[in-house]
């Protein structure tokens, strides 16, 4: 797979250039191709070149921010006029000059990120503005969770998600994530998958911090609809991978008494990092009922410190018949991953069913 930052190649730049003279004549195409292409680029990554192009934009733009963001505006409308795809990620960069050279005019910038948001996503860029001026901030976020379009709805939830990833973390959201409830609330129900994902990722990251907090919302959203029974789960799921018992017994999860786990056994007890670890286990449901089972596994991911760290990947979610047997198959990858690194040693793995942690635990090597 192409790397993300590669999307950044001398077409793009030399077509930005083109568009950048178009909407500003006293733009330099060459000198900023020339500020983008040093002998450092090809060690850039992908928030480095959007980084280094947002910098390269500012030499060519006005220096007053008043001039400079409306100015994004008319590039966007340029941009889609020459028929580039909307919302692609390699214009977050345009976001990024909001968040570095907006900040001393913040309403100005919350109006173009309102508009901005329509074609690449300003999640990332809000964030130093909420941190700046937490109640402005929010009080323009539960504004936007009203907005017609659906993207500035959604940026409404993803810019205030207490954790997002690849992202500054928003601290007084984390310690007290109230202010963000009137938006979730709001846009639970919302007519667009997308934004109601974004309401389910921000209740999951409330619930890394305010695990009652965020059980109490699920259970209030829990019955409304198809849609925001969906929400309501997806939104528990770091409580459903703990095995939070409360989770589990909100979405028909019970203790797995009578539920049997045999033959667990690994086919792969040596691997080497690239290759699949392949292991199986036959599951019974020893009782007479039907019973509804979330069957997980645990990896005992070895640290470099010597010890362990569990993660858990979930198999399946289904109903069992009574009395029945089923064997379960699977793989898991170690192919090399930019968000992990793995150590050679003895790592382990268990089955989980509704929470649970079924002996034995196993342990295989990684050459």
């Amino acid at each position: 797979m192409e790397p993300f930052k590669n999307l950044y190649n001398p077409t793009f730049v030399n077509r930005l250039a083109q568009y950048g003279q178009a909407v500003y004549p006293a733009f330099d195409p060459r000198a900023f191709t020339a500020s983008i292409f040093t002998s450092d680029w090809e060690a850039l990554e992908l928030k480095q070149r959007m980084r280094r192009l947002s910098e390269a934009l500012h030499e060519q733009f006005p220096k007053d921010f008043a001039e400079s963001g409306p100015l994004l505006l008319v590039l966007v409308d340029h941009i889609n006029s020459q028929g580039d795809k909307e919302g692609s990620i390699e214009y977050m960069f345009l976001p990024d000059f909001v968040e570095q050279y907006g900040r001393n005019q913040p309403e100005l910038a919350f109006d173009i990120m309102e508009e901005l948001t329509q074609f690449t996503s300003c999640e990332f860029a809000v964030r130093l503005y909420l941190i700046d001026r937490p109640e402005v901030g929010m009080k323009r976020m539960r504004k936007w969770s009203t907005h017609p379009n659906l993207h500035v709805r959604r940026l409404a939830s993803e810019g205030c998600r207490p954790r997002l990833p690849w992202a500054m973390a928003l601290p007084f959201l984390k310690k007290d994530p109230s202010p963000i409830l009137p938006i979730l609330e709001r846009l639970k129900s919302d007519a667009s998958e997308y934004v109601r994902r974004s309401v389910a990722n921000n209740l999951n990251d409330i619930s890394k911090d305010h695990p009652e907090l965020a059980l109490e919302i699920a259970t209030q959203w829990k019955g409304l609809d198809n849609e925001t029974d969906w929400v309501a789960k997806h939104g528990s799921r770091t409580l459903l991978k703990q095995g939070n018992p409360k989770a589990m017994a909100l979405f028909g999860l019970g203790h797995p008494e009578g539920i049997e786990i045999s033959g667990f056994t690994i086919h792969t007890p040596k691997i080497e990092i690239g290759d699949y670890l392949e292991f199986s286990l036959h599951l019974s449901n020893t009782t007479h009922k039907t019973r509804k089972l979330r069957l997980e596994y645990g990896l005992y991911y070895l640290k470099a410190n010597g010890t362990h760290s569990r993660k858990v990947f979930k198999i399946s979610e289904k109903e069992y018949a009574g009395q029945t047997t089923v064997n379960i198959q699977r793989r898991q990858s170690f192919k090399p991953i930019t968000t992990r690194v793995f150590h050679k040693g003895h790592h382990k793995l268990s089955p989980i069913i509704n929470g649970v942690e079924f002996e034995p635990i196993l342990e295989f090597e990684l050459l």
